[in-house]
């Protein structure tokens, strides 16, 4: 097979070599980037939307999109700390105020998915409108900021297992998930919805429940977002993840997934969202000034999405 060909079916491989010259750059600008507890760092800030943009990956291999995911971050942070409070702040609340916090992300997966797949609404506008439903629940929940979690939260989520930092093994369960969902039916039939949702419904696939499951992940790995901001951050914040929609879409269309569903892997995703969080460390250490660097890391995503469609058109 062709060079060429490779780079059409793996369409990753761009966002790959991509992230292989932004580590470089970064590292000239910056040369302490490869040291241990600076890399342990910015993986714990690039954590969250590499969570995210793996869940928002198989809402659009179906051909849908979720523009909610921020909001249902913001929730799942804002329950999770006060379940946690509520408890008292023992091991056992800890455990119980994170379970609540993934309930709840499932919740709003299946909320969005039960109005787009069963009641036919419009993807795009059902998740806008549910996004904002979520955000005053979060509100609701937790008008101000600052409630604290028990130290021993933050500090796990900080601290190393097994000589590993524990946000390592984070990005290890998520990259485990995209490489077993990738060999079970679910994926397929997910591309086969995406790529051709008449066709699928024809070989007899339940559309609806394909979709809802999609939503579903979705719900969960922002939850799972979240619990990694609330170690980040040791408190709740209504406000929290409001930027996330878009650049978790970013990061998949990044990592070589269509947005208009049938194509793509979760694999690139992961790349994709590396990419991004790459590309404000170099935007910051290159010294720009604050009113271009908005700005100047729009364009880049722009020439690394053009040349990714140039390069897999060919």
């Amino acid at each position: 097979m062709s060079s060429s060909g490779i780079l059409r079916k793996q369409p990753w491989i761009i966002t790959l070599v991509v992230l292989a010259i932004l580590v470089a750059v970064n590292t000239f600008l910056q040369p302490s980037f490869i040291q241990p507890s600076v890399l342990q760092s910015n993986l714990t800030t690039f954590l969250p939307l590499i969570l995210v943009a793996i869940g928002q990956t198989y809402v659009i291999l179906a051909g849908d999109i979720d523009l909610s995911v921020g909001s249902i971050v913001a929730l799942a942070n804002v329950v999770t700390v006060s379940v946690i409070a509520a408890l008292g702040g023992s091991a056992g609340a800890v455990f119980a105020g994170m379970a609540a916090g993934c309930i709840v992300g499932l919740v709003c997966g299946l909320v969005n998915g039960l109005f787009i797949s069963g009641l036919r609404f419009q993807p795009i506008v059902t998740t806008f409108a549910t996004g904002i439903i979520f955000a005053g629940l979060a509100i609701w929940v937790l008008p101000q900021a600052g409630l604290p979690v028990p130290e021993a939260y933050w500090q796990t989520y900080s601290g190393s297992f097994i000589g590993l930092p524990f946000v390592v093994w984070v990005l290890f369960a998520g990259i485990a998930f995209t490489l077993i969902v990738s060999r079970i039916p679910f994926h397929v039939h997910l591309l086969a919805v995406g790529g051709n949702r008449t066709g699928a419904f024809q070989t007899g696939l339940r559309l609806s429940g394909i979709r809802v499951g999609a939503y579903m992940i979705s719900g969960l790995f922002s939850a799972l977002a979240a619990l990694c901001l609330t170690g980040e951050t040791a408190s709740g914040d209504p406000l929290l993840g409001a930027s996330l929609a878009l650049s978790s879409i970013s990061a998949v269309v990044l990592g070589g997934t269509a947005l208009s569903g049938g194509f793509g892997s979760s694999t690139g995703s992961i790349a994709g969202a590396l990419v991004l969080g790459m590309i404000g460390n170099v935007i910051f250490f290159a010294g720009l000034p604050f009113e271009y660097q908005t700005l100047v890391q729009g364009l880049i995503v722009l020439t690394a999405l053009a040349g990714g469609v140039l390069v897999t058109r060919r």
